[in-house]
């Protein structure tokens, strides 16, 4: 088992290794297109304007929305623990096939333009601290890595915000395929974070499907001491996924 895990892991280094030699040795390339940018930007005008952006989404929780609206039905019936999310695409077309090469991939350059999206995307106040939304260990070791947390560590590097650690309680089976009502269940008190967290930090995933991993994060960090708590995707699922 031992030799499998190392082998693995080095498989996923040498992925890392290749994917920034081609990011460094091919700048002024569209991430999306592969056409011409101008000053080496990540992206064309078009393929950005073109990207699938989560505009018209509840203000609580970012879900996609029909028509504009203050709260989606869900968290009129039960509200999230978190204060607010951001999650400036929707999970599809480039978006998803991007998140897919990064997460499954591990393909860096793919993160970095993630991170970089969002950075861009988002507004108002930064948090006083950033924190990873825990991997289950059983998808660590498939990925060779952890996601949320290098996620996490490219926005505190391009926000200038710390980074702070949480862990997973217990192992929990995954929440695809789960309805929102198991999903919570599935999840809850499955967090811990250490105590004396500063007033305001925003919880990172890759992306949302219904928000009940980040809420039971959320639930840890007020128990630790944070008062105004927000919940940060790459992505979000579209509506009925």
């Amino acid at each position: 088992m031992m030799r499998v895990r190392s082998a693995w892991g080095l498989s996923t280094k040498i992925k890392l290794l290749i994917d920034q030699s081609v990011r460094v040795g091919l700048p002024g390339h569209c991430a999306f297109c592969m056409g011409m940018t101008p000053l080496a930007a990540p992206w064309c005008e078009a393929c950005f304007e073109a990207l699938p952006w989560n505009r018209v989404a509840c203000v609580r929780c970012a879900e996609p929305l029909a028509r504009p609206a203050e709260l989606c039905g869900h968290c009129l019936r039960h509200a999230p623990s978190f204060d607010v999310a951001r999650a400036p695409l929707r999970y599809e077309d480039a978006t998803q096939a991007l998140l897919q090469r990064f997460k499954f991939g591990a393909q860096p350059r793919a993160g970095i333009l993630l991170a970089t999206l969002f950075a861009r995307s988002r507004e108002g106040v930064l948090p006083e601290a950033l924190i990873a939304v825990p991997t289950h260990p059983q998808r660590r070791r498939e990925r060779g890595f952890d996601h949320s947390v290098w996620l996490t560590r490219e926005l505190s590097r391009q926000l200038g915000v710390p980074h702070l650690r949480a862990w997973r309680e217990r192992d929990t089976p995954t929440q695809r395929g789960l309805t929102r009502r198991a999903r919570r269940d599935n999840v809850r008190r499955a967090f811990r974070v250490a105590s004396g967290l500063p007033a305001h930090v925003a919880l990172v995933d890759d992306v949302m499907t219904t928000g009940s991993t980040l809420s039971a994060l959320a639930d840890a960090c007020r128990e630790a001491g944070a008062q105004h708590v927000e919940a940060w995707a790459m992505t979000r699922t579209p509506r009925g996924i």
